[in-house]
């Protein structure tokens, strides 16, 4: 059965990762005052001059998610390309109604559709991707492949944690609630987050210094993933690259890290994060 993976930009995805497994993206937008919007891309050279224009920028920029015709047209694009069904992985449906258009547009689509909400986002997402298309290389159907990813995620399979250098951006955008006591203006102060299983972000600790805050993202996730086990890293940063290499340094010392990857944050993943942001997504292996 061929089957198309469609995945929102929000999975900061490598652009070599889309031909590698058959995956398209569906862009998100940011919007900014001025009226004008930009698609979330994946061009290396776009995104660096985005992060430039953002840290310049005396207003942070308004997000907005794919239209039930945009996944629809999409659904059809594939019906057209040979396909016979289509899988999309999107963001936590708590942090965007992405998701919900998706299975909108599926009920119009004459070609299965299967909507698979990670309850996570960025980086760990684009393990979703290749793990769905590893399933898919075994001959499941749609179906078949988003109940097992389901299966994998209520394991504790995937995880995503970060921190960032300017909490703000996440209050100001209204993705974090529970923040009291961890907005202040102490300096080189930075936030550690956990996407918990209700597909929530939440802050869990501070820490002064990027290698503290690196041992923080470590320690928590090994509450979840045992230290030692195999693992796949899908390292993220908004414009912080040293710091990703420096966080996977340590997680090498107490995972069997099979494979690492680096990831730039899109557009709409740094307008939430802000700059300077730096964590992982992470896959147990069986």
């Amino acid at each position: 059965m061929r089957i198309k993976i469609l995945v929102d930009s929000t999975s900061d995805i490598k652009p070599d990762w889309l031909e590698k497994y058959d995956a398209d993206i569906v862009p998100l937008k940011v919007i900014w005052s001025d009226g004008t919007s930009e698609d979330d891309e994946r061009d290396p050279q776009a995104l660096m001059s985005f992060y430039e224009k953002l840290k310049n920028s005396p207003e942070i920029p308004k997000t907005s998610q794919p239209t039930v015709f945009e996944f629809l047209q999409r659904y059809r694009n594939a019906e057209q390309a040979g396909y016979e069904g289509v899988i999309v992985i999107t963001l936590s449906s708590k942090m965007s109604g992405t998701s919900n258009a998706a299975m909108t547009a599926a009920k119009e689509s004459r070609i299965p559709v299967e909507v698979f909400d990670t309850k996570l986002a960025s980086s760990v997402n684009s393990l979703v991707v290749r793990r769905a298309r590893e399933l898919a290389e075994l001959g499941m159907t749609p179906k078949k492949i988003v109940e097992n990813l389901e299966f994998e995620r209520r394991s504790k399979a995937f995880q995503a944690l970060f921190y960032v250098s300017d909490f703000n951006f996440l209050v100001k955008g209204g993705r974090v609630s529970k923040f009291q006591g961890f907005i202040g203006t102490m300096f080189k102060i930075k936030v550690g987050l956990w996407i918990d299983y209700n597909g929530e972000m939440i802050p869990f600790d501070k820490a002064r210094g990027r290698s503290r805050a690196c041992d923080l993202l470590v320690e928590r996730v090994g509450k979840e993933i045992p230290f030692g086990t195999r693992v796949r890293l899908a390292m993220i940063h908004a414009d912080a690259e040293n710091e990703a290499k420096e966080l996977l340094e340590k997680l090498k010392e107490k995972y069997d890290v099979v494979e690492a990857s680096f990831h730039m944050t899109g557009k709409v993943i740094t307008t939430h994060v802000g700059l300077g942001m730096c964590g992982f997504g992470i896959e147990a292996l069986s």
